[in-house]
């Protein structure tokens, strides 16, 4: 299926995260252990993506508990920040935490930022977070497919804007690096929308990070912006029922967070 794909659309092959979709797919998880299971399964992704996309700099000499020396590494955070789409995106924050540590939301105009995307799917863990070295900052975006369209409708934006001087219209601080969390990609219209808010925004390069996409959305997003988008899937389903839902998919992520079963 892979093979069908551009060159900007990845889809993890690992067997711990492909183990933890499968549980994540039966209807018999409960609230708790979907939480779980998108945590590491957001932490697996971020791995890949960042492994593939971040640098180490050098920072310094530093001391072993025996006394010896070393060359220091880190990664320069000050560069990234997490864009969860609200809900759901926030269910993979916690997860690369440990891998970024995020800062406080309004960490504003540093050069890296990692948006999720919230709709209403994820609890706030920073999966991403944990990843890190240092904290990075999290700006959210409010997004909500409409029911009937299916298009996506904007209700929260706390992308930080400093106007140009010279150019009031203009944003000086935009990020270089902007990190989309969105567990699924459906249709693809609510991550193409985020994708085309934060290119307007000023970034030069954006990651996608999803638990689950259908094909044609997992496209939608990467054709959006190809040269500037790389999609980190952790798996790809063929296709969507009349409602926009993916299938076989995991059901709607945030009602079986949050408990919001039968609305």
């Amino acid at each position: 299926m892979a093979s069908a794909f551009s060159n900007n659309i990845h889809v993890s092959q690992h067997p711990c995260l492909r183990a933890k979709l499968s549980q994540l797919r039966s209807n018999a998880t409960s609230c708790k252990d979907t939480n779980r299971l998108i945590n590491d399964i957001a932490m697996i992704i971020g791995c890949e993506a960042l492994g593939a996309s971040l640098q180490v700099t050098p920072s310094g000499m530093g001391t072993t508990p025996l006394g010896y020396e070393y060359s220091e590494e880190t990664i320069i955070t000050e560069n990234i920040a997490l864009v969860p789409i609200l809900r759901s995106g926030l269910g993979m924050v916690q997860g690369l935490s440990p891998i970024v540590q995020l800062r406080q939301p309004f960490r504003a105009f540093s050069p890296v930022v990692c948006l999720p995307i919230q709709s209403p799917n994820f609890p706030h863990h920073p999966a991403i977070q944990d990843l890190l070295p240092s904290p990075v900052a999290v700006h959210h975006l409010g997004l909500f497919r409409e029911p009937t369209t299916l298009h996506p409708v904007e209700y929260y934006n706390n992308l930080p804007f400093k106007p140009l001087a010279e150019n009031p219209q203009k944003n000086a601080a935009a990020v270089s690096l902007a990190i989309i969390v969105d567990p699924i990609i459906a249709t693809g219209a609510t991550c193409a929308a985020a994708i085309q808010t934060l290119k307007e925004w000023g970034v030069s390069k954006i990651l996608v990070l999803s638990v689950l996409a259908s094909e044609c959305g997992a496209k939608r997003a990467a054709e959006e912006w190809p040269e500037g988008v790389d999609v980190w899937l952790g798996g790809v389903d063929p296709g969507l029922d009349a409602k926009g839902m993916i299938k076989p998919g995991v059901g709607d992520v945030g009602d079986r967070l949050f408990l919001a079963l039968g609305k």
